[in-house]
């Protein structure tokens, strides 16, 4: 996604003057998402780049749709079914009490399919490619609220709120356990990534122009540590761009 936004951004304006470069902006996101979910995925452009990890540091939101009864090698809907159980007799109760668990720090077993690397290699790519891969040992993590939205058997949604390296997936799937059934992602939206949230940051695909970009940026400038002004800010966005796109200190959430 942030090579999309960079064509955007540099598609009319003047080539650079300095030959060393292959694109006039750098341009680098705070983390990925899976390729089922949707919802915020911060970009930092410039300078921003080097500020996410920092701005980024706090909490994250995700909404979860997971279903019961059956379990996949991916642990959400792209995946292979691995498993179907029953799962007529869970009430709302029962996940509810079950929720109690994964609450403050827990330990947690990453998914085999994930971004995790070994020996500089995905673990989703190398069990793609057929190699025998064994699961990452169980980590610690935070989990600061969990609550259950709603409940339609077998579909039941997840208000989210967690740490660093926290995999809703992994969540989900063991819920499913703990019920004595099993159960898996069907829909992922991360609501909330640092300070920037869905409902008042992030810029959607059909709203990608250099001028939406040059506003969004705008709105997210009282969040940044050290904000440019709004006229420097249009300056180094313009036709007009002659300085070094490194001093551009903005990090914007798409």
């Amino acid at each position: 996604m942030a090579g999309t936004v960079q064509g955007v951004l540099e598609a009319g304006l003047p080539k650079p003057r300095w030959k060393k470069r292959k694109h006039i902006f750098k341009i680098g996101h705070g983390g990925t998402l899976d390729s089922m979910a949707t919802g915020v995925l911060v970009v930092g452009i410039g300078k921003g780049t080097k500020i996410l990890s920092s701005m980024l540091a706090g909490s994250k939101k995700y909404t979860a749709v997971g279903e019961l009864g059956k379990a996949t090698d991916t642990f959400d809907s792209t995946g292979k079914v691995t498993e179907e159980m029953p799962y007529d007799w869970i009430t709302k109760d029962d996940i509810e009490n079950v929720l109690q668990k994964f609450m403050g720090s827990i330990m947690q077993v990453p998914p085999l399919y994930s971004a995790l690397k070994k020996d500089g290699e995905r673990l989703s790519t190398l069990v793609k490619e057929g190699y025998a891969v064994e699961a990452k040992p169980a980590r610690p993590v935070m989990v600061y609220s969990l609550t259950l939205r709603n409940f339609k058997p077998p579909l039941f949604t997840l208000d989210v709120e967690c740490g660093g390296g926290f995999y809703v997936r992994s969540l989900v799937n063991d819920i499913g356990k703990e019920l004595s059934s099993c159960a898996t992602v069907q829909e992922l939206t991360r609501t909330k990534q640092g300070p920037f949230t869905l409902e008042e940051h992030v810029l959607y695909e059909d709203k990608w122009t250099i001028g939406e970009i040059a506003q969004s940026l705008e709105h997210c400038m009282p969040l940044l540590p050290a904000a440019p002004s709004r006229k420097k800010l249009k300056t180094e966005l313009s036709e007009e761009h002659t300085e070094d796109p490194e001093d551009i200190p903005v990090s914007p959430g798409f």
